[in-house]
């Protein structure tokens, strides 16, 4: 009798330890989703600030004589963003555009024949509109982003996330610029 209740007291626990694995393994993969999910719907928007550059670089040169170094890291991290199709790659990228673009449009400012460009003003708008919706949007990947990083270093579960090589997402970042800068 003995034999039976510790037989069935074992089938027992292994059966809800293979249903903690089937849980966790399906809440890491859920997590893992998301944040792909919501990398997609900011990634739209991240490229057509970046297509918006190539227009940017283009007015600024003909004004900013001494920023050339700047405008050419900027067009680098535009092309660096458009090649790249791994998010993890993408995200530093956009990181470091974003504080480009903060710095070449508080150093626009400085130079009142460009503020008064009325092709300069237009795409400065636009940056700003994008920048907004960059913003609304990043703080639902940056959320996915932080319940994933936080599922993969929770114990026990970080075991089965080794197992998974799941490796901690980078967050969009804003850049002090962009926290200082109100044209954006």
């Amino acid at each position: 009798m003995t034999d039976i209740v510790i037989l069935v007291t074992l089938i027992i626990l292994g059966l809800f330890v293979c249903k903690y694995f089937i849980d966790t393994y399906n809440r890491l993969v859920m997590l893992n989703f998301n944040t792909d999910k919501a990398f997609a719907n900011i990634d739209v928007i991240l490229m057509q600030r970046a297509d918006e550059i190539a227009n940017l670089v283009k007015i600024l040169n003909k004004h900013i004589e001494y920023e050339k170094s700047t405008l050419e890291k900027l067009t680098q991290l535009r092309v660096s963003c458009q090649s790249t199709k791994d998010q993890a790659e993408k995200v530093p990228l956009h990181n470091e555009m974003t504080s480009l673009i903060g710095n070449v449009l508080a150093v626009a400012e400085n130079y009142p024949e460009l503020k008064s460009s009325d092709s300069f003003l237009s795409l400065q708008n636009r940056v700003s509109k994008l920048e907004d919706i960059i913003s609304d949007r990043r703080e639902f990947f940056n959320e996915s982003i932080n319940l994933f990083n936080i599922g993969i270093h929770q114990f026990p579960d970080l075991f089965l996330a080794k197992m998974m090589n799941y490796q901690a997402k980078s967050l969009l970042i804003v850049s002090e610029q962009e926290k200082q800068y109100d044209g954006i």
